[in-house]
């Protein structure tokens, strides 16, 4: 069977999916995602750490890009129906649709705020890219990439297939989409540029939290800090990134001493404390502000912004 319609609810026997043209490249976690509406994302990884989904008969990693023709065994599981979930509450919906900050007729580019996650799972029933299905239920929706949770600012989501195939060609690319975020970091920077070249690895802590730090083992990863303007002894950043790693900015920040402000992870607590009480900062102070790439071959520029939130904002004037 070709994999045409993602759509239609698998049953609750095994199958054999072959996977189509439009599906070559794909990484096998994401087609599972896609295929397997509503499934937890921890679900889908311990399908494949468990040897349980298939590519051509053999066990693969999360990472594996599909090829037009493979075939994917997929097991046996129940999936909740989409009305046992119900839907999401109109505030939150009203709330992402005022949100979206650019659209046309391949994509959307969402003003995610902070503590929206961009999808569900791990008992979060609703992300962003659920709540936008359910305000567009005759649209076909796709999160081409994803914000951490504390994160705000641009969230891309494709509204055709072709355009979700060339966009995630674009992230995997070096410089396929140029990335720029905001970040308030801890304590006086130097002036001009540093780059931090420093590879990161993932790891688990006790309960499957993600934890990402330094490590040679780590995979490759560049991100440039640059500073804009001093406030109350920290340090208002731009920061581009060359790679997209999980926790890039926030490890990479506290690699060379200057936490993001508000970094309840990876940040300095009692800073973070004396932020909250003197100025307000209860959240991570890091927004994803700019993105740029071109689609059918660069030949359709896009120069893609989302402001600054408005409680950013107020802590930076607090801090002058």
């Amino acid at each position: 069977m070709t994999h045409s319609d993602s759509s239609e609810r698998p049953p609750t026997a095994a199958r054999t999916v072959r996977v189509a043209e439009d599906r070559d490249g794909q990484r096998i976690d994401n087609f599972l995602l896609g295929y397997l509406k509503g499934a937890p994302r921890s679900l889908v990884y311990k399908l494949l750490r468990s040897g349980q989904v298939r590519v051509n008969g053999g066990r693969v990693k999360a990472e594996r890009r599909l090829e037009a023709g493979d075939e994917v065994r997929i097991p046996p599981i129940r999936l909740p129906e989409a009305s046992d979930k119900g839907t999401p509450p109109q505030g939150f919906m009203d709330a992402l649709d005022a949100a979206i900050v650019y659209e046309d007729a391949r994509l959307l580019a969402l003003n995610k705020p902070s503590g929206v996650a961009s999808h569900g799972g791990s008992g979060i029933s609703f992300g962003a890219i659920e709540t936008l299905r359910a305000l567009r239920p005759k649209e076909s929706l796709e999160l081409v990439h994803r914000l951490d949770r504390d994160t705000s600012g641009l969230l891309i989501v494709a509204k055709k297939r072709s355009a979700l195939t060339e966009l995630q060609a674009l992230m995997r690319e070096d410089g396929g989409i140029a990335k720029r975020y905001l970040a308030l970091l801890v304590g006086r920077m130097p002036d001009g540029v540093m780059s931090v070249d420093a590879p990161l690895h993932i790891g688990l802590r006790q309960g499957g939290e993600r934890h990402v730090q330094v490590n040679a083992a780590g995979k490759e990863s560049l991100s440039h800090f640059k500073v804009l303007e001093r406030r109350g002894g920290h340090s208002y950043c731009e920061v581009r990134i060359e790679t997209g790693r999980t926790h890039q900015i926030r490890v990479h920040a506290q690699h060379i001493g200057h936490s993001i402000a508000g970094d309840d992870k990876y940040g300095d607590s009692e800073v973070n404390k004396r932020l909250r009480e003197q100025v307000g900062l209860k959240r991570l102070f890091l927004h994803a502000s700019t993105l740029e790439f071109a689609l059918d071959g660069g030949k359709a520029p896009y120069l893609l912004n989302a402001p600054l939130a408005s409680e950013l904002i107020d802590v930076l004037d607090r801090l002058a």
